[in-house]
């Protein structure tokens, strides 16, 4: 799925730094033997994922939405000495391309991987969370973000993927039930006076929020 004309696309590519091999392999992968690739957060998302990352230096990252491992690697890269991503998804079909890039990245050390219902496991896991990334069922957003904040340290940041849902989310009237969840998670971030929030027109858009 193009989010913007191909040749903005490209000239951004061309003048960013290059796709790591390894990655640009996953993607290729993905695309080949998935349904849904366009779910896969790809080059220009991916790069700022690595690069919000390295910033941040976390000790621990946790994930909500695996799929092939493309932006657990990227957050991985940016672990500070010793730290650990921990990275939920529902399909443990997945499994088995996961697990070989994690490997492949030389990351496979540093990302811990469970398969279930991220609102049954994250309860189950201990510690606090410097950087969280949420990028699964638009339907359960609200929910992943009220789980997860109080384990999120004050100056902690929330990374929320397809925030703007192909533009659908700034359309008027009632749309499908993702969308209607993503108009209603956006309207909840921008009310809550604990965050300073921030709207990035990155790829479906991703917002960058920061717990005050």
């Amino acid at each position: 799925m193009d989010f913007f004309p191909a040749h903005l696309t490209q000239y951004i590519e061309q003048h960013s730094t290059s796709e790591d091999p390894v990655l640009a392999a996953l993607n290729r992968e993905t695309h080949l033997k998935h349904l849904l690739p366009q779910m896969v957060s790809g080059h220009q998302q991916g790069l700022l994922l690595e690069l919000l990352s390295s910033l941040l230096r976390p000790k621990q990252i946790l994930e909500i939405g695996t799929f092939t491992g493309y932006s657990a690697i990227c957050l991985a890269k940016g672990l500070a000495e010793g730290g650990t991503l921990h990275t939920i998804d529902i399909n443990r079909e997945l499994e088995d391309i996961t697990s070989k890039y994690y490997a492949l990245s030389g990351m496979e050390s540093r990302i811990r991987q469970y398969f279930g219902a991220a609102a049954d496991i994250i309860p189950t896991l201990s510690g606090i969370f410097d950087l969280v990334f949420i990028d699964a069922d638009k339907i359960n957003y609200a929910l992943y973000y009220d789980l997860v904040f109080d384990r999120v340290p004050q100056g902690g940041f929330i990374l929320v993927d397809n925030v703007l849902w192909s533009g659908k989310v700034a359309e008027t009237g009632t749309g499908d039930k993702d969308t209607e969840a993503l108009k209603a998670f956006n309207q909840k971030i921008a009310a809550d006076p604990r965050v300073t929030q921030l709207i990035l027109s990155v790829r479906d858009g991703i917002t960058i929020i920061r717990k005050n």
